[in-house]
């Protein structure tokens, strides 16, 4: 890969991440289908992505991050949270992590691209049955619900299945405050992006220093400035209708290429 290359592929992932849009797909079709990565080693660039979008989020949102570090207490509502969700998430995102990376082996990128297609066409529907959001706001959240958006996180694990677009659903169906539930999926995407990144170190350490800075610097600049635009659109744009279109184009982009 080279620097011009490094610098798209952070340019895509910074700009969609926030979106209800698989970043994580978008980026594995262009390593795929321009970069020409076989399946295994775009999986682990794609992941290794989102380390720069997640030094976006701990500086946009340093305050809040600053009131957890003071207060790691399970009465702390966004503590308790991010706790309780980040455990959840581990539940489906370990089994589904060394099944995608088993499934990878050995297939060609038309068949994985196939894949994030329909996983995309998935998202939408998720995003249009969750209807509007509730007034619901983070202390007033249960641990259930707080399980069931965690759960919800570790499906994302899997390229096309957008983690912002399937949290933003699940907080949503469960009549979270939709501005709340932005912040919270925000939020939520930093333990996600360490763990994964600790998860998948063997394969990440293999990409070549330059290029792992090229790809943060890009991620972490276009992330910052998308998540800045979002958080003054979101409420008002239908972002589900973006992820079937996009599954629609990748599907039939397989099918008729």
């Amino acid at each position: 890969m080279n620097g011009l290359e490094a610098i798209i592929a952070g340019a895509i992932q910074g700009t969609i991440e926030w979106l209800p849009i698989s970043s994580e797909a978008q980026t594995m079709l262009y390593l795929l289908n321009y970069v020409h990565m076989d399946p295994q080693t775009a999986l682990s660039y794609a992941f290794y992505l989102h380390f720069g979008t997640m030094i976006a989020v701990i500086i946009r949102f340093r305050e809040e991050f600053i009131r957890i570090v003071r207060n790691l207490r399970l009465d702390y509502p966004l503590t308790r949270i991010l706790l309780i969700a980040s455990l959840a998430t581990g539940v489906t995102a370990l089994p589904l992590y060394f099944l995608l990376k088993s499934a990878s082996l050995g297939q060609n990128a038309s068949t994985f691209t196939l894949l994030i297609g329909g996983m995309l066409i998935l998202t939408g529907m998720v995003m249009k049955a969750s209807g509007t959001a509730g007034e619901k706001e983070m202390d007033q959240m249960s641990d259930r619900e707080m399980v069931i958006t965690g759960l919800a996180q570790g499906c994302a694990i899997i390229p096309g299945i957008s983690r912002s677009g399937v949290t933003m659903a699940a907080l949503l169906v469960q009549k979270i405050n939709q501005e709340t539930a932005l912040v919270i999926s925000f939020l939520m995407s930093v333990p996600a992006a360490l763990a994964i990144s600790l998860i998948d170190f063997g394969a990440i350490r293999l990409i070549p220093i330059q290029t792992a800075v090229m790809l943060t610097m890009s991620s972490f600049f276009f992330g910052y400035v998308s998540m800045n635009v979002l958080l003054k659109v979101a409420k008002k744009t239908p972002f589900w209708i973006f992820c079937i279109i996009l599954g629609v184009i990748t599907v039939s982009f397989v099918l008729l290429w």
